[in-house]
């Protein structure tokens, strides 16, 4: 019987990176083309076929799926199965670079990447590898010894942000991360309150849950110091334009503001002006926000909406915290940190998920000044650095760079923003696309007109259908309305279009059914 092996084939796409994260030159993606060698996890007469793969996964051997749940309903904590997705669960035995394959042989195109944490790819060759050659020199030591790995990640960290931002402090997670800015913050200011964006996620520890403002993720505990101002979102919010974002695609709102000008960033700026006012001391000690909202569904604000608040924080003694937990890494496309985006420059970033590919490692990056403030104590932590962790984060660091991660995101993500808006226009139900890069959010509704959040019931049918067709995708929004676009870095438009034809005859199913 002849075999026929896969061939690669170079697809060009758009620049590198330069040292100030703006594109520069051309990088290239290799793609596998040939006949796909595992079954599809759904088949569909009026779909495209799913795009080939080269890469054979181990037969599953191991216990079965109905053993697996007893014990995940017997031993893990309920909330494990309160988080588990679909009604018929995803059994995930193995993964490589966008695709992951379930303990049946069947495969998934992975459009959620473990919520955005698989930046280069599932189990790339380049960093399995680098982590395989650490674990044989050493599995574990503390920062309180001086490990070549954790220098050499450290420096390579801090050559990727701006001036003044080059002091790492190495973390677990992002929530630990988020919950040592906040202390930082307090620290080096003297003051207390914080600020925070409705609809924001930064953490579930008891710290940091008084910033995430979304009821779904806090509980009736004493956690006080943050207050909430008004998300300017130009889709739900009260006001918003087809000018506002800085995004291939704007809201179907109109807009009437002369060129230049933005109405609805004046009247947001206008709500934190009068939180300022009524909820808070003259003197704050931070504002924490994300340059594009993750759980909240990939919300963005108005383009200068960030500068005006930097501004505002800092006339009141705060600090300006970034939160690169899933912009970061080259995710947005146009620059290696969400906030460049935005053109401002903060005095804390913190980062996780992307940072090693999805191995547990979470950092804070700020400036000299307040990170001798937070050295006249002593903290202290165990994990932090540890050289696999230093290792991975090193590869993939080098990976994104080899292999153009944030050039595909930037190309891949514009198609795929492109091509979605057309679904909108399609269907009355999706109201609206936004995002940038491979962070993308498509807020689902009962109209157009109302704008009322499409109810749990649609969402779970479409997201169902979505899954049976062979793609994995997330949701989030402070009501579930939305559906969450965050692939590995590494996908191709073969497999974007085979997403939107996925999707598409998903929500027509709905409608269909409606």
């Amino acid at each position: 019987m002849l075999k026929i092996m896969p061939r690669l084939t170079s697809v060009p796409y758009v620049s590198r990176m330069s040292k100030t994260g703006h594109l520069v030159a051309l990088a290239k993606f290799h793609r596998a083309t040939g006949a796909a060698c595992q079954k599809a996890a759904h088949k569909s007469r009026d779909l495209p076929p799913m795009p080939p793969c080269d890469f054979k996964p181990q037969e599953y051997q191991d216990m079965s799926k109905q053993r697996m749940m007893e014990i995940r309903k017997l031993n893990c904590h309920p909330m494990i199965m309160k988080v588990t997705y679909y009604k018929s669960p995803v059994f995930i035995h193995q993964g490589h670079m966008q695709w992951l394959w379930d303990v049946d042989g069947k495969r998934y195109l992975d459009f959620f990447a473990g919520v955005a944490t698989v930046s280069v790819g599932h189990c790339h060759p380049k960093v399995t590898a680098a982590a395989a050659a650490q674990m044989k020199r050493l599995w574990h030591t503390t920062n309180i010894y001086v490990l070549p790995a954790l220098q050499e990640y450290c420096e390579k960290l801090a050559s990727l942000l701006p001036d003044p931002l080059k002091v790492v402090y190495l973390t677990n997670s992002g929530s630990e991360a988020n919950d040592l800015a906040m202390l930082m913050a307090r620290l080096h200011t003297g003051n207390h309150d914080i600020i925070t964006l409705r609809g924001s996620y930064h953490g579930g520890s008891p710290q940091t849950m008084a910033l995430t403002s979304n009821s779904a993720y806090k509980y009736p505990v004493a956690n006080g110091g943050c207050t909430t101002t008004m998300c300017p979102d130009v889709f739900r919010g009260p006001w918003g334009g087809s000018h506002c974002r800085d995004s291939p695609v704007q809201t179907i709102r109109r807009c009437e503001c002369p060129q230049g000008q933005c109405m609805a960033n004046d009247q947001y700026i206008g709500q934190l002006e009068e939180t300022f006012a009524t909820s808070l001391p003259s003197r704050i000690a931070a504002f924490f926000a994300e340059p594009i909202q993750g759980v909240g569904g990939a919300v963005q604000y108005p383009k200068d909406y960030l500068k005006q608040a930097f501004k505002m924080v800092r006339e009141r003694a705060g600090v300006c915290i970034a939160d690169e937990v899933q912009t970061g890494f080259g995710r947005t496309g146009s620059h290696f940190w969400g906030f460049q985006g935005h053109g401002v420059m903060p005095d804390i970033v913190t980062m996780a998920k992307g940072i090693a590919g999805g191995f547990p490692m979470g950092a804070l990056v700020t400036t000299p000044e307040i990170a001798a403030t937070f050295a006249k104590g002593a903290h202290f932590n165990t994990f932090g650095g540890n050289p696999v962790a230093c290792s991975v984060g090193s590869a993939v660091l080098d990976v994104m760079k080899e292999d153009g991660t944030q050039q595909n995101s930037h190309a891949v993500g514009t198609h795929l923003l492109t091509e979605l808006a057309k679904l909108r226009d399609k269907h009355e139900i999706v109201g609206d696309v936004r995002g940038k890069g491979l962070q993308i959010g498509v807020e689902m509704v009962e109209d157009k007109v109302s704008r009322t959040p499409l109810s749990p019931a649609a969402m779970n049918h479409i997201f169902e259908d979505t899954k049976d067709m062979g793609v994995l995708i997330g949701k989030g929004g402070v009501y579930g309305q939305n559906f969450r676009v965050q692939p590995p870095m590494c996908i191709t438009k073969d497999d974007a279009d085979y997403f939107l034809a996925v999707f598409d005859r998903s929500i027509q199913n709905y409608m269909d059914r409606r």
